[in-house]
């Protein structure tokens, strides 16, 4: 029998035939063949899947690894892992530079969206030197593990790391993407010696933040009157959360792209499209299931109680999580296009702790953050372009952010261009520089509100009356009915699970698929560009994606008012208990007496300490004195001062931040008394005033030209400097040996 494609064929070669028919013939050969090839893909997506969940841990690592630790030996054992990454072919490792430790989010995928290509998070560290670790998990939870399990077993991840890399200079840099990101900042408030710098990219930490009619993903638990439906679906699944769940409700945030977009950019260009696509869908087709114990801790802990920002969690064992007790720098990358965690979500935090600048520096903390224009939450962790721009200028200068003074700043990555300023201490192709923001910035991006936050203290209170409810009258029914089969079977029927049975070999339909689609790839005809049915076929598709957004925002909006217009209002807001005092919804978290008693103490020892010192605490204090005016810190500044540290030896990285950052106190508690105390510090000798006013000159001028405040500035300082050797200081000499 004659195969339906060869019959086509023959018929689009017949010479007589009109344009317009012709055109309609090819057009239908083509769309036939590419409907074909597209089935056929899915084919392919439904084995990988299985061949993947055959594996006793899947992940999506393009890297080699070795296991270093197996967190489900561990006393309190969970199903998280520690590897080490093989840096690949040609890429040589410094075993003096601090680890990465990349920590992947466990929201219903499966592991290792961190090192998913070559341009990633692990690729760039590797690149620059780095030795790399990477955190994942296998797809079911031990029995009985909780968050807290996690936390331990984590901890015990970095003590590994630090032990393994004994001359590294500096603790380990963790990288915790999305929700991995808040698990990743709770360990570092419990044990924040462990840490390095924290990179947090795209990850939610304040839940109730937004602004009106954007985002409406956190109206949700308030819409389903909270947290009762978690536990539900935990006791349907037999004491198991799946993850298919957290994947369908991404999915349905946008359905243009779920239903549509997706599929149709693979059937249209089904010819080059294959392989990309199985790339994505070995990842987002990876389902992991949780405990119900730590999804429910989740829910009523973060998404709808939001406790993490206001220090309101606190451990089986008595500890309180406050993140002001973090002493590592905060890098928080966050995007303007990301509908999962959007900017309030990820930097709101900040000013739920912190009411002064003052109060920040006062704990000693850097916070840096960083916001993309356009990239969705995808994006943040896979895209090249992002991996290659953002993660590359951190992990290339993660020394420097590790330096900062207490303090935010916003990182500011400009192109390199081929008239700046010494190159040669640039590295790769963009020019990083750490500007100095205010808590008032934070709070023009966030937009807190006392009525929002009324409005989701009272969707807290209506979950916990619910989730009582649902325990008292029909949990024990539920448990009682539930079983694995119906487990299983709700799995397979989940709209983000159900495709893979549908078009995988399993189904007798599909069977014939790959014959089918080897033999139109050998006699393939793709009709001509021109093609005016082409037009045709995306204007259809423009216009099914404009009703799906129209769909997703009528949906949002009314999702939005929904909640609006239950938990605005005042009687329910006294009903739940809200209206009894006039206390706000949500106190910040007060600080304890020892607390204030440790930084007066502090106070009283800095200015105590003004000054002593020598060579090296002048220069460093000179250095940060001209740096607090202008624009910020540049990587060109950092990169000569590193250069000459290195020439000269001595300090240790953690030696200089610790130097630096007393200076810089010194300079912020008495700025003038700080400057004049400077010629005291100094030798006598002019040649070595002359030598360290020359070095403070070209870190100063490292970014270009100086000028304005900072000009004025570096002129006050060679001032000083210039009185060291004509004041006839006795003390002069003895404090440059001190140095």
């Amino acid at each position: 029998m004659t195969e339906p494609s060869q019959s086509l064929s023959t018929l689009s070669t017949q010479a007589l035939m009109p344009a317009p028919a012709q055109q309609a013939v090819d057009y239908w050969i083509d769309g036939w063949q590419r409907t074909i090839l597209f089935w056929d893909v899915l084919r392919q997506r439904s084995d990988q899947y299985y061949a993947q969940k055959a594996k006793a841990v899947p992940n999506v690592l393009s890297f080699d690894v070795d296991l270093v630790l197996d967190g489900r030996t561990f006393e309190r054992p969970v199903n998280y892992g520690l590897v080490r990454v093989q840096p690949p072919e040609g890429v040589i490792i410094d075993p003096k530079k601090r680890p990465f430790v990349v920590v992947d989010p466990r929201a219903g995928h499966g592991p290792g969206i961190g090192g998913f290509k070559a341009d990633s998070e692990l690729g760039v560290a590797m690149r620059a030197g780095h030795p790399c670790y990477f955190v994942g998990f296998t797809p079911d939870p031990m029995p009985g593990q909780t968050i807290e399990d996690i936390m331990r077993a984590e901890a015990v991840f970095l003590e590994k790391v630090i032990a393994l890399h004994p001359d590294a200079e500096g603790k380990p840099c963790v990288v915790g993407n999305c929700q991995a990101g808040w698990a990743v900042m709770m360990v570092a408030a419990t044990r924040p010696e462990l840490f390095g710098p924290i990179i947090v990219p795209g990850s939610p930490l304040s839940y109730w933040a937004g602004v009106e009619g954007q985002n409406p993903m956190r109206y949700t638990g308030g819409v389903l009157g909270g947290s009762w439906l978690t536990a539900l679906t935990s006791d349907i699944g037999g004491g198991k959360f799946d993850g298919a769940y957290l994947v369908e409700n991404f999915e349905s945030l946008n359905p243009a792209n779920t239903f549509w977009t997706k599929n149709y950019d693979l059937w249209s260009k089904v010819d080059t499209e294959g392989s990309r696509f199985l790339e994505f869908e070995k990842w987002w087709g990876g389902h992991v299931n949780l405990n119900a114990e730590e999804m429910q801790w989740i829910v009523d802990q973060l998404f709808v109680g939001n406790r993490l920002a206001t220090a309101e969690i606190v451990t089986s064992d008595g500890v309180r999580i406050d993140l002001r007790n973090i002493r590592s720098p905060i890098i928080c990358f966050c995007s303007k296009g990301d509908n999962i965690t959007p900017p309030q979500q990820a930097l709101g935090w900040i000013v739920d702790l912190y009411a002064q600048d003052d109060d920040l520096r006062a704990c000693g903390q850097t916070i840096v953050y960083a916001i993309h224009e356009s990239i969705g939450h995808l994006g943040i962790f896979v895209s090249g372009g992002v991996a290659k721009k953002e993660h590359q200028e951190f992990a290339s200068n993660i020394d420097l952010i590790d330096v900062l003074p207490p303090g935010l700043y916003e990182a500011v990555l400009t192109p390199k261009t081929a008239d700046a300023a010494n190159p040669d201490l640039i590295v790769g192709d963009w020019i990083a520089r750490f500007e100095p923001r205010t808590l008032d910035d934070i709070r023009a991006i966030v937009q807190p509100s006392l009525e929002n936050e009324r409005r989701f203290a009272a969707a807290r209170r209506v979950s916990e009356i619910n989730l009582g409810l649902y325990r008292t009258l029909f949990q024990p029914f539920v448990q009682a009915f539930a079983n694995t089969q119906t487990a299983e079977w709700l799995h397979k029927l989940n709209p983000s699970e159900l495709p893979f049975e549908l078009f995988s070999d399993r189904n007798p339909l599909m069977r014939q698929i790959a014959q089918l689609a080897e033999q139109v790839r050998e006699q393939r005809q793709p009709t001509s560009p021109d093609n005016p049915l082409l037009h045709v076929q995306a204007m259809i598709s423009d216009g099914i994606i404009a009703a799906l957004d129209g769909y997703r925002d009528l949906r949002d909006r009314g999702m939005e008012q929904i909640f609006l217009g239950i938990y605005s209002s005042p009687v329910l807001q006294a009903l739940v208990g809200l209206r009894a005092s006039d206390e706000p919804p949500r106190r910040r978290p007060g600080v304890e007496p020892e607390r204030i008693a440790f930084i007066q103490q502090r106070i009283a020892e800095l200015k105590a300490r003004i000054a002593e010192g020598g060579l090296r605490e002048a220069a460093i204090r000179s250095l940060v004195y001209i740096g607090m005016a202008g624009s910020g810190v540049d990587e060109r500044a950092f990169e000569a001062l590193r250069q000459m540290r290195a020439e000269h030896g001595g300090l240790t990285l953690a030696e200089f931040k610790q130097m630096l950052r007393e200076q810089f106190f010194a300079l912020l508690l008495d700025r003038d008394e700080a400057l004049a105390a400077i010629p005291k510090m100094l030798p006598i000798d002019t040649a070595t005033r002359a030598e360290v006013l020359g070095k403070i000159r070209q870190v100063v001028s490292a970014a270009g030209e100086v000028s304005d405040a900072r000009a004025e500035r570096l002129t006050r300082i060679e001032q000083l400097l210039i009185a060291a050797g004509t004041g006839g200081d006795t003390g002069g000499s003895e404090n440059a040996s001190a140095g």
